[in-house]
Protein backbone atom coordinates (compact mmCIF):
# COMPACT_ATOMS: atom_id res chain seq x y z
CA UNK A 1 0.00 0.00 0.00
CA UNK A 2 2.87 2.41 0.79
CA UNK A 3 4.45 1.83 -2.61
CA UNK A 4 1.22 2.52 -4.49
CA UNK A 5 0.51 5.59 -2.38
CA UNK A 6 4.01 6.95 -2.96
CA UNK A 7 3.81 6.36 -6.72
CA UNK A 8 0.47 8.16 -6.97
CA UNK A 9 1.87 10.93 -4.73
CA UNK A 10 4.87 11.39 -7.06
CA UNK A 11 2.77 11.48 -10.20
CA UNK A 12 0.29 14.02 -8.85
CA UNK A 13 2.65 16.65 -7.51
CA UNK A 14 5.12 15.03 -5.12
CA UNK A 15 8.01 15.15 -7.57
CA UNK A 16 7.35 18.79 -8.46
CA UNK A 17 7.13 19.70 -4.77
CA UNK A 18 10.42 17.91 -4.09
CA UNK A 19 12.12 19.83 -6.90
CA UNK A 20 10.74 23.11 -5.52
CA UNK A 21 12.12 22.37 -2.05
CA UNK A 22 15.49 21.36 -3.58
CA UNK A 23 15.73 24.59 -5.59
CA UNK A 24 14.80 26.61 -2.50
CA UNK A 25 17.41 24.73 -0.48
CA UNK A 26 20.14 25.38 -3.05
CA UNK A 27 19.27 29.08 -3.16
CA UNK A 28 19.32 29.32 0.63
CA UNK A 29 22.67 27.51 0.80
CA UNK A 30 24.29 30.15 -1.41
CA UNK A 31 24.55 32.39 1.63
CA UNK A 32 26.26 31.54 4.90
CA UNK A 33 23.24 32.63 6.93
CA UNK A 34 20.82 30.54 4.87
CA UNK A 35 22.65 27.21 5.17
CA UNK A 36 20.69 25.87 8.18
CA UNK A 37 17.43 26.78 6.47
CA UNK A 38 18.58 25.23 3.19
CA UNK A 39 19.40 21.98 4.99
CA UNK A 40 15.85 21.91 6.37
CA UNK A 41 14.53 22.39 2.83
CA UNK A 42 16.56 19.36 1.76
CA UNK A 43 15.08 17.35 4.65
CA UNK A 44 11.56 18.35 3.59
CA UNK A 45 12.37 17.55 -0.07
CA UNK A 46 13.42 14.01 0.81
CA UNK A 47 10.24 13.57 2.84
CA UNK A 48 8.06 14.80 -0.03
CA UNK A 49 9.45 12.11 -2.31
CA UNK A 50 8.00 9.26 -0.26
CA UNK A 51 5.75 10.36 2.62
CA UNK A 52 3.80 7.12 2.93
CA UNK A 53 5.23 4.81 5.58
CA UNK A 54 7.33 7.54 7.19
CA UNK A 55 6.69 9.56 10.32
CA UNK A 56 7.85 12.89 11.72
CA UNK A 57 8.86 13.03 15.36
CA UNK A 58 10.30 15.62 17.71
CA UNK A 59 13.82 15.05 18.92
CA UNK A 60 15.54 16.67 21.81
CA UNK A 61 19.05 17.49 20.83
CA UNK A 62 21.88 19.67 22.02
CA UNK A 63 20.52 22.61 19.97
CA UNK A 64 17.27 23.14 21.90
CA UNK A 65 17.38 26.92 22.26
CA UNK A 66 18.91 27.51 18.83
CA UNK A 67 16.32 25.24 17.21
CA UNK A 68 13.56 27.30 18.80
CA UNK A 69 15.07 30.56 17.55
CA UNK A 70 15.54 29.12 14.06
CA UNK A 71 11.93 27.85 14.06
CA UNK A 72 10.69 31.34 14.95
CA UNK A 73 12.75 32.84 12.10
CA UNK A 74 11.51 30.09 9.76
CA UNK A 75 7.86 30.76 10.68
CA UNK A 76 8.12 34.51 10.07
CA UNK A 77 10.06 34.11 6.81
CA UNK A 78 7.55 31.89 5.06
CA UNK A 79 7.06 28.73 7.09
CA UNK A 80 3.57 29.78 8.13
CA UNK A 81 2.51 30.12 4.49
CA UNK A 82 3.96 26.75 3.53
CA UNK A 83 2.13 25.13 6.45
CA UNK A 84 -1.14 26.86 5.54
CA UNK A 85 -0.76 25.62 1.96
CA UNK A 86 -0.36 22.03 3.17
CA UNK A 87 -3.33 22.51 5.52
CA UNK A 88 -5.47 23.77 2.64
CA UNK A 89 -4.57 20.87 0.34
CA UNK A 90 -4.97 18.38 3.19
CA UNK A 91 -8.49 19.64 3.94
CA UNK A 92 -9.33 19.75 0.23
CA UNK A 93 -8.23 16.15 -0.26
CA UNK A 94 -10.04 14.95 2.86
CA UNK A 95 -13.38 16.14 1.48
CA UNK A 96 -13.45 13.02 -0.68
CA UNK A 97 -13.06 9.54 0.72
CA UNK A 98 -10.49 8.62 -1.92
CA UNK A 99 -8.27 11.61 -1.10
CA UNK A 100 -8.04 10.99 2.67
CA UNK A 101 -4.70 9.11 2.58
CA UNK A 102 -3.09 11.93 0.58
CA UNK A 103 -4.68 14.55 2.81
CA UNK A 104 -3.10 12.86 5.83
CA UNK A 105 0.29 13.13 4.12
CA UNK A 106 -0.24 16.86 3.67
CA UNK A 107 -1.00 17.11 7.39
CA UNK A 108 2.32 15.36 8.13
CA UNK A 109 4.08 17.77 5.81
CA UNK A 110 2.29 20.66 7.50
CA UNK A 111 3.68 19.68 10.90
CA UNK A 112 7.17 19.39 9.43
CA UNK A 113 7.11 22.60 7.40
CA UNK A 114 5.70 24.73 10.22
CA UNK A 115 8.70 24.17 12.49
CA UNK A 116 11.30 21.85 10.90
CA UNK A 117 14.14 22.39 13.36
CA UNK A 118 14.23 19.76 16.10
CA UNK A 119 12.29 17.19 14.07
CA UNK A 120 13.43 14.05 12.34
CA UNK A 121 11.93 11.70 9.80
CA UNK A 122 11.92 7.97 10.47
Amino acid sequence: MNLIGNLIWLIFGGLITCIEYLVGGFILCLTIIGIPFGLQCFKIAIFTLMPFGRQVRDVSGPTGCIATIFNIIWIFCGGIWIAITHLFFGLLLCITVIGIPWGRQHFKLMSLTFAPFGKEIY
